[in-house]
């Protein structure tokens, strides 16, 4: 088991307050999302859940064991991708591993297959005996995510992990987020600068900005904050003259536009049902083109939440 609760998490620096009532959890087994502007927190939050900062109040248990009372055995039970590189660079990516890995407590036989194991899932095979400072910058990521994953952590903070990476190292890094993810059933946090990241891989996610919670969910409970309005655009060879208003009939349609005689926009919340849209099409003998459903991306509804850009 590998769930993990934060509870009425507080954090001051002097005067300042960094962190203000935090609360979530994080399910075992999920890839939950942890976004916010530079500033806001994110950090001092990561570090407060791996034991290397003491929150003023609150708690941070996994399975319902607090770092308080079992720092060794719930560090054990994470890993993390720092987002500055934690690697040794004037020596070799397979010096690295065994050096980081030694810090885990791997040795002899375990040590040797786990440092197989970072080479062939980061794609360094064949370039393991070279020094890391000759590597690129998307090398150097898949590296640091290797090291992090040394030891089989239940839970994996990354920390923007694919930061300056290029697009195959990025896809390299997702790859190995969901294989670990679902043949190991590892818990991931995920933290990003690039919404459409945390859209394409995360599940739910906690949205912080100056130290405050702005929302917590599903990825359609956060944007139903915001706009629960979605629009569905439905193309066909052409509709019958009373198509509209037996449309207008479908649970959670608000209103119907018509552009031309091929193509209608639908307004609907989210109560509306796809399928009941596809029988309505098939028992009017409409020749469907094609349906396309547009809702607010996270970039969107972030910038609305906050006020601010995710990477300002």
């Amino acid at each position: 088991m590998n769930k993990l609760e934060v509870q009425n998490i507080s954090k001051r620096f002097q005067d300042k307050l960094v962190l203000d009532n935090i609360s979530f959890t994080v399910e075992e087994g999920e890839i939950f999302g942890l976004i916010g502007p530079n500033g806001a927190g994110k950090s001092t939050l990561i570090n407060t859940i791996i034991g290397l900062l003491t929150a003023n109040s609150g708690t941070i248990s996994i399975d319902g064991k607090t770092i308080a009372d079992n720092s060794v055995e719930f560090k054990k039970k994470i890993g993390l991708v720092p987002q500055d590189l934690a690697l040794v660079e004037d020596l070799t990516a397979h010096d690295n591993l065994e050096y980081f890995g030694a810090y885990y407590g791997l040795f002899g036989k375990k040590l040797k297959e786990r440092m197989e194991e970072a080479i062939e899932m980061s794609g360094l095979k064949g370039r393991e005996k070279e020094k890391v400072k000759k590597f690129s910058g998307g090398l150097k990521r898949r590296l640091n995510v290797a090291v992090a994953m040394m030891h089989h952590p239940e839970i994996i903070i990354m920390d923007e992990p694919t930061v300056g990476v290029d697009a195959q190292s990025r896809n390299y890094i997702f790859d190995y987020i969901r294989k670990i993810n679902k043949e190991e059933n590892t818990t991931v946090i995920y933290t990003s600068h690039y919404m459409e990241e945390v859209e394409q891989l995360c599940s739910r996610l906690f949205i912080i900005d100056n130290g405050k919670k702005v929302s917590y969910g599903t990825k359609s409970e956060v944007k139903s904050l915001v706009n629960d309005t979605v629009t569905i655009t439905v193309k066909a060879k052409d509709f019958p003259a009373s198509f509209v208003g037996t449309v207008k009939m479908i649970s959670g349609v608000s209103d119907v536009e018509v552009k031309n005689h091929e193509e209608i926009l639908l307004f609907a919340d989210a109560s509306f049902q796809l399928n009941e849209l596809i029988n309505i099409c098939q028992e009017n003998q409409v020749s469907l083109i094609g349906i396309h459903i547009d809702e607010p991306t996270l970039e969107e509804v972030f910038l609305s939440l906050t006020g601010k850009r995710l990477r300002d």
